[in-house]
């Protein structure tokens, strides 16, 4: 299998790090300074039910008696004060994570696309100081498109002929099927993928080595 493919693409959350806690953290700090917003404080696991849907969607689950105009006003806002606050605070990186990337950046070129806002996967790099690792990312932000979408977009800009995409949720395979790429599904992270829908399926970051090395 390690002589299949030219690069990796990652998604973001729950395959590189966990950010919840932290973004928990910065939504509530935004969301008490609107008393106009009748809603308890966020909850990790609230959040983390919205992990893999794009910003303006987590909007419409979390403020369902909001108009579009104020609730995706309001996500704009949290995303951005998101991103200043991950970037100080960063997120917790999945064990051996670095040392991970390094080996495979060896082989591979390395890429991330997330379903987030843009800023978001550059405040997770500069907080861990991991640009060096990745070529080039994309993100829902940016494009606007889902994420299969912006998977093809990154393989035609950087020339990809056979990428595989890691990530832990089914969008995150749909969006693999999508490109017309193999998944590789990170078990430890938030979602849950039908076997038949995955290449292969890790159980720690760590296992890419094997798996790919």
């Amino acid at each position: 299998m390690q002589n299949i493919y030219d690069s990796i693409i990652f998604d973001l959350d729950g395959t590189l790090w966990n950010s919840s806690q932290n973004i928990c953290n910065a939504w509530n700090v935004v969301l008490n300074k609107h008393n106009e917003i009748k809603r308890d404080n966020f909850t990790l696991e609230e959040l983390q039910k919205c992990f893999g849907l794009t910003m303006y969607d987590i909007a419409a689950k979390l403020f369902p008696n909001e108009e579009v105009k104020k609730r995706n006003e309001l996500m704009d806002e949290l995303c951005l004060y998101e991103n200043e606050y991950l970037e100080k605070n960063g997120g917790i990186l999945y064990p051996e994570l670095e040392e991970v990337l390094s080996e495979l950046k060896k082989k591979y070129s390395l890429f991330i696309v997330s379903n987030c806002q843009s800023g978001y996967i550059e405040s997770f790099l500069k907080a861990h100081h991991l640009e060096k690792y990745f070529k080039d990312i994309e993100c829902w932000g940016n494009t606007r498109v889902s994420k299969g979408e912006s998977n093809k977009l990154l393989m035609k800009r950087n020339n990809l002929k056979k990428p595989v995409y890691v990530g832990d949720t089914d969008g995150d395979a749909q969006s693999a099927i999508d490109a017309g790429i193999d998944f590789i599904f990170a078990s430890y992270g938030f979602g849950e993928v039908k076997k038949e829908r995955y290449k292969q399926k890790i159980e720690k970051f760590s296992d890419l080595k094997d798996l790919l090395m």
